[in-house]
């Protein structure tokens, strides 16, 4: 039995989940939900930008076959395609904005303290794709 936390906890770990809360009561994000909140949306999200999901119907399949790790990873449950689209339609963009923002802001204040001295292992993550063409070389 896995006894360790899973990458993507250790992932969402990081991130402060009360600077979010503030930013989702000043866009009054939560307003009339009861399950889907505005933070399992982040970490739906996240999770199908870090898994590569090019579309809302490969990852709702993706979660679908995680569906017992998806309690523990706190992204709710019982998620269709339909409400995670109309989720995606109906919330205000500006609470994303603005985290992405404040985490920006955390990162370059991090960064200007002193990146060379970091303890520990150092990953990036890169979502970007470079297409190559033999005729280029």
């Amino acid at each position: 039995m896995f006894q360790d936390k899973y990458v993507f906890a250790q992932l969402v770990s990081f991130l402060n989940w009360s600077k979010f809360n503030r930013i989702v009561s000043k866009y009054k994000g939560d307003k009339y939900v009861k399950h889907f909140s505005c933070w399992n949306q982040l970490l739906v999200l996240m999770f199908g930008k870090l898994s590569n999901r090019e579309s809302l119907r490969s990852l709702i399949v993706a979660l679908d076959a995680h569906y017992s790790k998806c309690y523990h990873l706190v992204m709710g449950k019982n998620l269709s395609r339909s409400s995670l689209a109309r989720t995606n339609q109906d919330r205000d963009y500006h609470i994303f904005e603005d985290y992405a923002y404040y985490l920006v802001n955390q990162a370059r204040e991090k960064k200007a303290v002193n990146i060379i001295n970091l303890s520990g292992n150092v990953y990036a993550f890169d979502s970007t794709t470079i297409d190559l063409c033999l005729s280029v070389f």
